[in-house]
C-alpha cells in the first residue's frame, strides 16, 4: 500500500486530499497544528500534531510516518486582508512562515527519504494567487508565488532520483477560509459579501468556486503513475481565472 502524507490535512483542502487518498487507496497520515481537528479524523489515519514552521516537529513527522510515497505540502493561512502600508511586518512574517518555510520544511525532511527509497511524489499547494498576485493580499501572494520557485527549483534537482514535484493553484475555493477573505475583502470596498463573491466568480471562466473535492482529486492525479512524466507543472484548478481582480 502506498503511503500519503498531507499537511495541514485536518480540514479543508488537506481533508479533502486525505479522503481522495484513502479512496485511492493509500495509508493516509496528516499533519494538523489543530489537536481538535485532528480528532475528528478517522483513528485508523496517522495523526500528527505539529507546526509546519518548526523544524523539530516536521522532522518528527517523517520520522513516525516512514517514507512517505505521496507528499501534499499544503498547510497555509490567509493571511492579512489590508493595502500593503496597513500589513504589519508580524503578520507578514507569519503568513510567509506558514505558506512558504511549512512548505520548505515539509519537503526538505521527506527528501532524504525519497531520495534513498527511489521515487516519489510531492505536490506542493499554491494558489492563483501565486500565478498572478491579488491586491490587499500581499503576504499571500508573495508567499504562494515563492513556492512555484521552490517547486520548479525542487523539480530539477529531484528529477533525477525519481521524485516528481508539481504545484496545484486552487483558485476560489468554496469553504471556511475563504469565507473569512470575502469578508474581509467586503469590509475593505465597501461591498457585501455576495457582491465580492459573484466578482470572483464572474472572473473565471466557468462563473463558479471550486471545491475542495476537486483540488484532492487532482492531488491523487498527480500521485498516480498517470503522471509519471509530470513534473515541474503548475496546474491551477480555478475554473480558468480570466480577471483575478474583477470590478463590480
Amino acid at each position: 500500500m502506498k503511503r500519503a502524507l498531507i499537511t495541514a490535512g485536518a480540514s479543508g483542502i488537506g481533508l479533502a486530499m486525505a479522503q481522495a487518498f484513502e479512496r485511492a487507496g493509500y495509508e493516509v497520515h496528516v499533519t494538523d497544528i489543530d489537536a481538535a481537528a485532528l480528532g475528528n479524523c478517522p483513528a485508523h489515519w496517522g495523526r500528527h500534531q505539529a507546526d509546519v514552521t518548526d523544524e523539530v516537529q516536521m522532522a518528527d513527522v517523517i520520522g513516525a510516518t516512514g517514507t512517505p510515497d505521496v507528499l501534499c505540502a499544503n498547510a497555509g493561512i490567509a493571511g492579512p486582508t489590508a493595502l500593503v502600508e496597513d500589513i504589519a511586518l508580524s503578520d507578514w512574517r507569519r503568513c510567509v512562515s506558514v505558506n512558504l518555510e511549512g512548505a520548505f520544511l515539509a519537503a526538505s525532511k521527506a527528501v532524504p527519504e525519497m531520495k534513498a527509497a527511489g521515487r516519489g511524489a510531492i505536490i506542493f499547494t499554491s494558489s492563483t494567487a501565486g500565478i498572478y498576485g491579488y491586491p490587499n493580499r500581499a503576504p499571500y501572494a508573495a508567499a504562494k508565488w515563492a513556492v512555484i520557485g521552490l517547486m520548479k527549483t525542487l523539480a530539477m534537482e529531484l528529477g533525477p532520483f525519481g521524485i516528481r514535484v508539481n504545484a496545484i493553484c486552487p483558485g476560489s475555493v468554496e469553504g471556511d477560509r475563504m469565507e473569512g477573505v470575502l469578508a474581509r475583502e467586503a469590509a475593505i470596498k465597501g461591498m457585501t459579501r455576495d457582491e465580492v463573491y459573484a466578482g470572483y466568480a464572474g472572473g473565471t471562466s466557468m462563473r463558479r468556486f471550486v471545491t475542495a473535492e476537486e483540488i484532492g482529486d487532482m492531488a491523487v492525479f498527480l500521485g498516480s503513475d498517470a503522471a509519471r512524466s509530470v513534473s515541474g507543472q503548475v496546474i491551477a484548478v480555478d475554473g480558468h481565472t480570466e480577471n483575478p481582480d474583477p470590478k463590480l
